[in-house]
């Protein structure tokens, strides 16, 4: 596996972006808690650049699992002198009285092959990680706690509905009901409600992101990710393959624009309210394929698995993001077009 790190003009975006959050973190000591998966590399990819950019002397804890896995991929990172790195679960180190200024909630336990058994596994587990990170945090004394929740806890995208907004449902009536269809998504609900007892009882300042789907290098080629797919068949010079009909709706986040929205929240969001993370702009998973063949060098055919059913109705998972550019600030700066051209260049230029 070759070493992979963002480019100079992803990691120039951020800090743009981002120069003014960043002086409230000088000296700062920061958790990351499942900080070795997609959200969280790039997380600490914006973090190890501002920390040289403008000085701040901070440094990072890192909790990860697969610690040879992380320093294989991303040595850049973990030898960086502001990074330590710490292998286990973060349900089972103690942290004494260490003090932390911000802690990040990034973890998600694996689903599993998808049984009854194993969802009730990862709820368990996600809920046990919740508590626990919030008590880290609480005896850390941190100033700034950042929960990475999903769209998911809005359940299926009614019809008729554009976008989803943040008060499309009551979470923590959904998480009490379970009405939620996904274990994901029950478990994402279920740790929302956690942490709305933890900031009411203790006055923890806990940011909630509500996270969609996202674009960008460091993105698995095939995991299951439909972005992530089409771009590796389209650089291994294969047909791009939709398995179904591709007419489910989607929006696509850059990576990098990612990590602008979510030091903002965690650094100016309100406590307990939470912001839809990601893209306004709508596009059929087929749409998508056909995108990236074009962009792709050369371009490259598209296969689907089946047809469109006339009439049936049609998925949609799009967020409105109003609240986030109205309070925040936050823009999609990077279109899709210029986000699959970066990807595909990202990897390619890695093989």
């Amino acid at each position: 596996m070759r070493p992979r790190r963002p480019s100079e003009g992803d990691l120039a975006h951020i800090l743009q972006f981002t120069s003014e959050l960043w002086p409230s973190l000088t000296g700062a000591r920061i958790l990351f808690c499942g900080g070795t998966g997609f959200v969280g590399t790039w997380l600490l990819e914006a973090f190890v650049a501002a920390n040289r950019a403008f000085g701040l002397n901070a440094v990072a804890t890192v909790v990860a699992r697969k610690t040879a896995l992380f320093r294989e991929r991303s040595p850049h990172l973990a030898h960086d002198d502001a990074i330590a790195i710490q292998q286990g679960d973060v349900t089972q180190l103690e942290f004494g009285e260490r003090r932390f200024e911000a802690v990040l909630h990034l973890v998600t336990s694996s689903p599993g092959n998808g049984d009854a058994a194993d969802r009730r596994r990862m709820i368990a587990q996600d809920a046990h990680a919740t508590r626990r990170i919030l008590e880290i945090a609480l005896a850390a004394q941190a100033r700034y706690t950042l929960f990475t929740s999903s769209g998911t806890v809005y359940g299926p995208q009614r019809r008729g509905v554009e976008r989803i907004e943040e008060d499309e449902r009551d979470v923590s009536a959904a998480a009490d009901h379970g009405s939620v269809c996904s274990a994901y998504g029950q478990s994402k609900c279920l740790s929302e409600q956690t942490c709305t007892r933890y900031s009411s009882e203790y006055d923890l300042d806990v940011k909630i992101a509500r996270l969609f789907t996202f674009a960008g290098p460091l993105l698995p080629l095939d995991e299951g990710y439909a972005f992530g797919n089409f771009v590796g068949d389209a650089l291994a010079g294969r047909d791009i393959t939709v398995c179904g009909d591709g007419t489910p709706y989607r929006s696509y986040l850059y990576a990098a624009v990612l990590a602008i929205w979510l030091w903002t929240i965690l650094l100016r969001g309100k406590t307990l309210r939470p912001y839809n993370v990601g893209s306004e702009h709508a596009i059929t998973i087929g749409e998508l394929a056909r995108t990236i063949g074009r962009i792709a060098a050369p371009p490259r055919h598209v296969r689907f698995g089946s047809q469109p059913i006339p009439g049936a109705l049609v998925a949609r998972y799009v967020p409105s993001v109003e609240r986030a550019r109205r309070e925040l600030g936050l823009l999609e700066r990077i279109p899709l077009d210029e986000a699959i051209a970066r990807t595909c260049g990202f990897y390619d230029s890695a093989r």
